[in-house]
This record gives C-alpha cells, structure tokens and sequence, in this order.
C-alpha cells in the first residue's frame, strides 16, 4: 500500500525526457508501475519505444515521442503533445536528459563541446521547466524532477562544461523551488556521484573512457532504478535535494567546510591520477 505521501508520484501523468535508457528509463518504469501513465521522450526514438515496450509488456502506459530538448520548439511541442495523449493533464515533469564531456582542461576543450554540452544539459532543463512550470502552478498541484549531478558542487578537473551546466541546473532547482513554494508544486534536483548509466560511454571523453572509471562504475556505481525510486520518495515528501550516495554527500559536506582546502585536493588527486594512467 502507498501512503498519503505518495499520492504525487501515484497514478501520475508524467513526461520524462532521456527516458531511452539509465535514470530516464529507471523513472518511466517506477512511474507505470505506479499506475501512472508516462510520456518517454528521447532524441532517440527507437530507444523511447525500447522503454516503452518494457512499460507495455508490464501492463503500464506509454507512449514514445522524439524530442531534442536542446530546441525550445520541440520541448514545447514535447508539451502540447503530452497534454494530447496523456488522459488527464500533465502532474510530473522529469527533466533528465543529459550528456558526458570531459577530459581536457578548460581552454583546451573546444567551444563546441561547450556549445552542445549547455544545449542538452542546462538549455534542456530550462526549457522543460519554462515549459511546464507555469502548467503546473495554474493546476495548482504537480511536481517537477531536475537531474543534475554531484559534479554540480564538486567541480572535479578536467570536467569543465559537464560541472558547469550540472551547476546552472542546481541554482535553477533551487530557484524554482523558492518561486513554487506554497503553490502546490513540489521540486526536487538529484545530485547523484556515480549510477550504473551509459552517459560516459554515449558522451565525449577525450581520451577515452579511463578503464579504471568503468572498473568504479561496476563496484560502486549504484542501480539506475535504486536512485528513480529515492527521488521520487523525496519529491512526494517536499524534498528539495537528493543525494543519493554516501560520496555525495560527503563531498557535499566538505566543499562547504573546507572549499579552499577540498578545491586544492581535487586537483592534486587529479593530477596524481593522470600521472598513473
């Protein structure tokens, strides 16, 4: 049985974008299983429809549509379509499509990584919130998700664009969380360190993926499903951050303490770490 607290993320109408696979795919599956119904939108279509297939041969509902969401127009035709399909009017928005860069400093990194990384990864974000949000706080009730990442606080070397907008979408789930307070609206931004996802593998790494981050992933990164199903508890309960990880939190923790201190040890393990590969 599902408690007065879930009744958000219970028989929700949802749109969850990079719903192709990882988090995205993780959240539109909690969400049928919930009875709700879900909008899977992916720049990949074939993926979307992966998902959806899954939902469907569970018994749930979905529909696939495709969706840059680097292009303001296509998220709010990703809007306008959802509100057609889905039958009753969007409750949840999961803005989660994102991309990997990494590996080069900055100055070195071209213009154009930077370019599409802010295209998907921040740009993405808040068109799905320009969008939605206004929806939402004239229904008076719903709730918005924006994944971001620790990378948003710990701002690690060698990952310039990916901290960056991971950053801006930290500040703009903070902002709109004081701007719906009291409207009814519930938002939530995860900061997650390392899940078991292809954003690494699908991203721009210059230099390759260090074998040694895909030998982490598989120790310690956690289920994709494991951190869906945290969130959406803590969206249902008003939370605005989730960490979802010991690490995260940890860094957390002493990127406030001790900033100087922790920024000056991330660049040394950096360094030392580089100097072993």
């Amino acid at each position: 049985m599902f408690g007065k607290q879930d009744k958000l993320i219970n028989h929700a109408m949802a749109v969850v974008t990079g719903a192709g696979s990882g988090i995205g795919r993780a959240f539109a599956e909690a969400l049928a299983a919930r009875g709700g119904a879900v909008v899977c939108a992916d720049i990949n279509l074939e993926t979307a429809q992966q998902t959806v297939d899954r939902i469907t041969a569970a018994g749930g509902r979905a529909w696939a549509l495709r969706c840059d969401v680097s292009v303001r127009a296509e998220v709010e035709a990703l809007a306008e379509q959802a509100q057609a399909l889905l039958p009753e009017p969007v409750s949840l928005v999961i803005n989660n499509a994102g991309v990997g860069v990494g590996g080069k400093n900055i100055g070195e990194i071209s213009l154009e990584d930077w370019e599409w990384t802010m295209g998907i990864n921040l740009w993405g974000v808040i068109y799905g919130c320009h969008v939605f949000a206004p929806l939402l706080k004239q229904q008076g009730r719903g709730g918005i998700i924006n994944v971001a990442s620790s990378a948003s606080f710990a701002a690690a070397p060698l990952m310039g664009p990916y901290n960056v907008t991971k950053a801006g979408v930290l500040a703009l789930s903070e902002t709109l969380a004081a701007e719906t307070a009291g409207t009814g609206v519930n938002v939530t931004v995860l900061c997650p360190t390392v899940v078991n996802t292809n954003i690494f593998s699908a991203g721009r790494i210059h230099g390759g993926v260090p074998p040694v981050l895909n030998r982490i992933i598989e120790l310690t990164g956690v289920s994709a499903e494991g951190v869906a199903d945290t969130t959406l508890k803590a969206l249902a309960r008003g939370q605005l951050h989730v960490l979802p990880q010991f690490d995260a939190r940890m860094i957390w923790r002493a990127k406030r303490l001790l900033p100087a201190t922790y920024t000056r040890g991330a660049g040394l393990l950096s360094r030392l770490a580089a100097a072993k590969l």
